[in-house]
This record gives structure tokens, C-alpha cells and sequence, in this order.
């Protein structure tokens, strides 16, 4: 049996293509000029102009543009770029890991984590993936679910704890969900206890609200909770995507408010540093899960991780 025409093509590309010629793609991107380009890799431009067009042939398509600020790569260009630096880096980390296996340091692990699953589940799950492997280097971003898809599509992290749906092509993504993401309406710990069992955003009228982003995913759930309530947005909020700040700004006073996903706040009030309102809001946040690449294959460390994250979700 013949193989399929995109088999044949990956065997054909495979056979053909070079790393020398995805160094110059991603250094075309990061200079737009086949003379700097060139330079940077020690390359004559001669055969640096080779080596594009034997790849844009190669591809069957032309990847830059020819303008007079030098050359921009086109949609064609962007894709195969992106490809680029995903194998570059992935190669990095092939020979960072394995220096790290030799000089008996066990290798390396990159988890990618929006805030609310960091208490109840990353936090836990690495404790006990260190403890069983000490010898493993482990590396934690906290980030939106936006900025860490990106992370994962350039091969910076290995997997996240995030939200796969906010991706304009969630398709992409293996994504196995692991909880909800409850929220809580958040105060200083000096805040006075309220009286009786619940009360109201429309009662916080009178509070300086510590806000999200717009582009944040919380910010779209406050909006939401706020219009549910009858109220406006404050128009003079404190922006700030950062968990340290909210909670610094909330402690300046009592007449500050902010939501935290519940697993959050709670560590906090432990601590005395938060007081939780009764306040029931309406909205859940999305679910959050395991996001991996679709295509990629997890290391054993990465395989132990997801199960030490999917024993913590079903205890929780």
C-alpha cells in the first residue's frame, strides 16, 4: 500500500529539510534582513538566499515578502516560523535534559498554571512529584490561560494547568479537566465580621474595587456578577493581573474589595490576611484542566505529574 500524499509529503520533508535552514527562518524573523540574518549565523548571504529559496521550494510557497523595511514573512512564513522555534526549543530542552540525566540532576519539568489551581492542586502535586524524584529540576509559571497557550505552542512548558477553551483553536489542545473554579468576594482580615448570612454586591456600593484586566477571564465574570446585581462597573478600579498586589492593595484598608478564586482566598484567610464576605455569587469560572500538546509525547516525569494532579482533583 502506497502512503497517504501527507505521509509522503512529511517523508519527503523529513529527508530534505535542515536545521541550518530553521535557524535562518528564525533569525530572518528576528532581524527582517537576509544580509543580518546571514551574519548572525555565520553564513554568506549568498547562501543564505540559497537555503530560503531551497526552502520555500521544498514547501511549495514563498514565506517572506520583499518591502522596502526588508523582509516580513506572510501567513506561510508566520506558520512555518513558529514551527521553527517550536523545534529549535524543544531541541534545547532535549540537550539541557539530558546533560541534566548525566550529571545526575534527573532532568527538568515546566508546568504552566493559571492562579486558582495553584493552591489545592500544582502546589501539592509538585510537592509530591519532587519528594518521589529529588533529583528532578521542576520549573512553575503562573500566568493567564492566553499567555501560557502561548508558552506551550513555542515549547517553553511541557504542560499547564489552565483553560484550553480560551484559545481561538482549542482544537489543538488534549485538554482533561480536573475541577471548577469556585470564587469568593475577598476583604482585608482587619475587615469587620458581617452582620447575618448573606449580603449583596449592590451593598459593596461604597468600596474601592481591585479589578482584573479586561482581557482576563475574572474580569468578564465581575462584569457579568455586577450587571446580575443591578450595579456598574467601578470606574475607578485598581487594575492589576497580579495576586501579590491584590492582596497587598486589600490589606492598605478596609474599604477595599476584590474576588480571588476561592482555593486562593482561603489561604490567605488562614493566615488571617483575608476575610471572605457572604456574598453568593452567580457565575462560575470555567473549568480548569491538564492542557497538553496535541502530537507531543509528556516525559515520565510529566506522566506522574498528571496522575499526582488527577489523584488531588478526585480528593478534593
Amino acid at each position: 500500500m502506497k502512503p497517504a500524499p501527507s505521509q509522503q509529503s512529511l517523508h519527503s520533508l523529513l529527508s530534505r529539510l535542515r536545521m541550518k535552514q530553521l535557524q535562518l527562518l528564525i533569525a530572518l524573523d528576528d532581524h527582517q534582513s537576509l544580509h543580518k540574518a546571514s551574519s548572525a549565523l555565520a553564513m554568506t548571504q549568498s547562501a543564505a538566499s540559497k537555503s530560503l529559496a531551497e526552502l520555500e521550494s521544498m514547501l511549495d510557497a514563498q514565506l517572506f515578502e520583499r518591502t522596502k523595511s526588508g523582509l516580513i514573512p506572510n501567513q506561510f512564513g508566520h506558520c512555518v516560523i513558529r514551527y521553527a522555534r517550536l523545534m529549535a526549543t524543544d531541541l534545547g530542552s532535549l540537550c539541557e535534559e539530558m546533560a541534566q540525566i548525566r550529571s545526575g540532576r534527573g532532568g527538568r519539568l515546566a508546568i504552566g498554571a493559571v492562579m486558582g489551581a495553584l493552591p489545592e492542586l500544582v502546589v501539592p502535586a509538585v510537592d509530591a512529584l519532587q519528594r518521589r524524584h529529588p533529583e528532578l529540576s521542576i520549573d512553575i509559571v503562573e500566568e493567564t490561560s492566553v499567555q501560557l497557550l502561548s508558552l506551550l505552542d513555542e515549547g517553553h512548558l511541557d504542560l499547564l494547568v489552565a483553560r484550553a477553551s480560551v484559545s481561538d483553536n482549542p482544537g489543538k489542545y488534549h485538554y482533561q479537566p480536573l475541577s471548577e473554579e469556585p470564587l469568593s468576594v475577598v476583604v482585608s482580615g482587619e475587615h469587620p465580621r458581617v452582620r447575618g448570612k448573606q449580603m449583596s454586591l449592590a451593598a459593596l456600593a461604597g468600596y474601592r474595587w481591585v479589578t482584573y484586566p479586561s482581557h482576563m477571564p475574572l474580569h468578564a465574570v465581575l462584569e457579568r456578577e455586577m450587571d446580575l446585581a443591578g450595579v456598574s462597573m467601578p470606574g475607578n478600579a485598581i487594575s492589576t493581573a497580579s495576586t501579590f498586589v491584590t492582596v497587598a492593595l486589600l490589606q492598605q484598608g478596609t474599604d477595599m474589595v476584590s474576588i480571588l478564586p476561592t482555593a486562593v482566598a482561603e489561604m490567605f484567610v488562614k493566615r488571617g490576611m483575608l476575610r471572605i464576605l457572604p456574598v453568593t455569587l452567580r457565575s462560575m469560572s470555567q473549568t480548569i484542566g491538564i492542557v497538553t500538546r496535541k502530537g507531543g509525547q509528556l516525559s515520565r516525569a510529566g506522566e506522574a505529574f498528571v496522575g499526582l494532579l488527577r489523584q488531588g482533583a478526585k480528593a478534593a
